[in-house]
């Protein structure tokens, strides 16, 4: 009995880990993936959504493209503090906190999709 225990848990882990590969979260800052969660349960959003991670300035961060209409798209380091937003608002050329962030952002790695 305490083997199949063990052996359903070990499984169970296993599938878990599996999950979060498959969507790209793993390894992201708490604070993002509980973005995510919000985005994912948000049935007010109907454009598509997504969390894109660069290499900005010998860092990683994390763009969040927003759901609609004339809002900034955020980004956040791996430490959850806001940056700024290079993008999006009424002008679409964001709050002019990150004015550098697309010549100098690499490595695109999209880590979450809302189609």
């Amino acid at each position: 009995m305490r083997y199949a225990v063990i052996a359903c848990s070990f499984i169970f882990l296993l599938i878990s880990c599996a999950g979060n590969k498959k969507q790209g979260i793993s390894g992201m800052p708490p604070c993002l993936v509980t973005k995510i969660d919000a985005m994912k349960n948000d049935p007010g959003v109907n454009q598509p959504q997504s969390v894109i991670q660069y290499n900005y300035k010998g860092s990683a961060v994390f763009y969040i493209t927003s759901g609609c209409c004339d809002q900034f798209n955020p980004v956040y380091n791996s430490d959850c503090d806001y940056l700024g937003a290079p993008d999006g608002g009424i002008t679409g050329k964001g709050d002019g906190k990150l004015t550098d962030f697309y010549a100098n952002a690499t490595n695109k790695k999209v880590v979450w999709e809302n189609k």
